[in-house]
């Protein structure tokens, strides 16, 4: 490394960036918490210079153009126009892998200068307090800490990257990625309070379901593959009950029993490989579009490399029948979460690696192909409302519907599409018709308990399976479709 201007430093590798990086948030997190332990105790405050070191660290890419930039098919780790971007960071020991992968072929493609130093941007004193317990019966309020320290500052976490806030021309620096380090710090922590589990657990090829039997299903999966041959050493449970690899069945099942799952709003359980990066984690997320959104909102900062929805639908067509699957190739937006944002009249592209390794994926579960299998999976439009009791009014809804040519109707599949294009995450869906509710199929109790015993396992494994599709096609999967015209160097 050598220095540069303002105590900042050039890395030579990304590995030195991202080592400065890891050094120097390591060394403010733990002033802070030293300090905020020190005036819990003695209510001493901090001096200026030390509260100069409570600040993230910053990473910054300079973008010396020679000639005509270099082409290249990757959707990311690229640089369109000179300047300087730059962003904040946290965790970047945990954020490692990543930083790396983004990293490595830029400095490596492209004529660039990379350089680490301390921020202007504060780390909230919150971010540090893992447990909360030291602020316990001290006697200090949260108001009385946030005159002393660092306190959350919500207009500085926003998504106006993401959402094309920023006017390119007259930014600098511009920003290298989607999130900087006070956006992230924000949704590590809602992760952790509606999971129920450190985010860290958490893998980069999610499944998100919002029924509680795909859970069962997805437990039951964890434990054929932790007790037999599979690259699989450990599952992390709600409350971060850890079951691993040479356990006895029995054992494992003792420990699953004891989970107080429904204490958190939408629990997910991780299935951890041996290599990191190749886990599955499952997301209860319950019913709606508000918690699609809330979810993927917060799930986006880790930068996963796929999400899927697989859940149950109301099938719309006479030809269908209950267990059927539909595969998402559009979506007509009516949960009106995002329309701000995203105005629902803008398109969501199908992904076609998603699409096909879906597609191939319920050929390799089912055992059906051809003509058999198309009599069981429709592809088409899946219409998402924020209404449950929808059917109430659909007199007035029918003539849209007619039009949209939809095929399925649910409440949480165009909003998590939605976000995976608005956040560069890349989405699919597969659906499986629990009711015709425009044909006089309804879920009777007896019928629904034979629909489901039948259908969550195969529906689940069909998502499994489309994941680890995916995990070999990883360079094509990150697709352009999602990138705009002023994209950050990052995915």
């Amino acid at each position: 490394m050598k220095a540069c201007s303002n105590e900042f430093v050039v890395a030579q590798t990304p590995e030195e960036a991202v080592d400065r990086l890891a050094a120097l948030h390591q060394q403010a997190t733990g002033a802070l918490s030293q300090a905020l332990k020190l005036y819990l105790k003695t209510r001493t405050k901090p001096d200026a210079e030390q509260q100069r070191q409570f600040r993230y660290p910053e990473l910054r890419l300079v973008y010396l153009c020679q000639g005509e930039a270099p082409t290249t098919v990757r959707a990311y780790a690229k640089v369109q126009v000179p300047g300087t971007y730059s962003v904040t960071v946290t965790h970047p020991a945990a954020f490692r892998k990543y930083l790396l992968e983004q990293l490595g072929p830029l400095m490596n493609d492209f004529t660039v200068q990379v350089e680490v130093g301390l921020s202007q941007q504060n780390i909230p004193y919150p971010y540090v307090v893992e447990q909360g317990d030291e602020l316990a019966g001290s006697g200090v309020t949260a108001a009385e800490l946030a005159r002393v320290f660092p306190s959350t500052d919500l207009s500085a976490a926003t998504d106006g990257t993401a959402d094309g806030l920023y006017d390119w021309e007259n930014t600098d620096p511009l920003p290298l990625a989607l999130f900087d380090a006070a956006r992230v710090d924000f949704s590590l922590r809602r992760l952790v309070h509606y999971t129920g589990s450190d985010w860290r657990h958490v893998q980069p090829w999610i499944l998100l379901t919002n029924y509680h039997r795909y859970v069962d299903q997805f437990i039951r999966h964890g434990l054929d593959m932790l007790v037999g041959e599979s690259r699989f050493k450990r599952m992390v449970l709600p409350g971060n009950v850890v079951i691993e690899r040479g356990m006895a069945e029995g054992e494992m099942q003792a420990i699953i029993e004891t989970v107080v799952w429904h204490r958190y709003q939408m629990p997910a359980y991780h299935l951890q490989s041996d290599k990191e990066g190749d886990g599955i984690t499952l997301v209860n997320i319950g019913v709606g579009p508000s918690n699609a959104k809330n979810i993927t909102d917060h799930l986006a900062v880790l930068r996963p490399h796929c999400w899927l929805m697989i859940g149950h639908c109301g099938g719309l067509r006479q030809s269908q029948t209950i267990g059927d699957y539909v595969l998402a190739h559009a979506y007509m937006r009516r949960d009106g979460i995002l329309d701000r944002v995203l105005p629902p009249n803008i398109p969501l592209p199908a992904l076609a690696e998603v699409q096909q390794a879906l597609q191939e994926a319920a050929k390799q579960v089912t055992g059906e192909q051809g003509d058999e299998l198309k009599k069981r999976l429709r592809t088409g439009t899946v219409l998402t409302y924020d209404d449950r009791n929808w059917e109430l009014r659909w007199a007035q809804e029918r003539p849209l519907i007619n039009l949209s040519r939809a095929v399925a109707v649910d409440m949480e599949s165009g909003t998590i599409a939605a976000q995976g294009y608005r956040l560069r995450v890349p989405y699919g869906t597969l659906l499986c018709v629990s009711d015709k509710p425009l044909h006089s199929e309804i879920k009777l109790p007896g019928a629904a308990g034979a629909f489901y015993e039948r259908a969550v396992t195969q529906h689940l494994h069909i998502g499994i399976t489309a994941l680890d599709l995916l995990r070999n096609q990883l360079n094509s999967l990150h697709s352009r479709k999602l990138r705009s015209f002023d994209e950050p160097p990052f995915r």
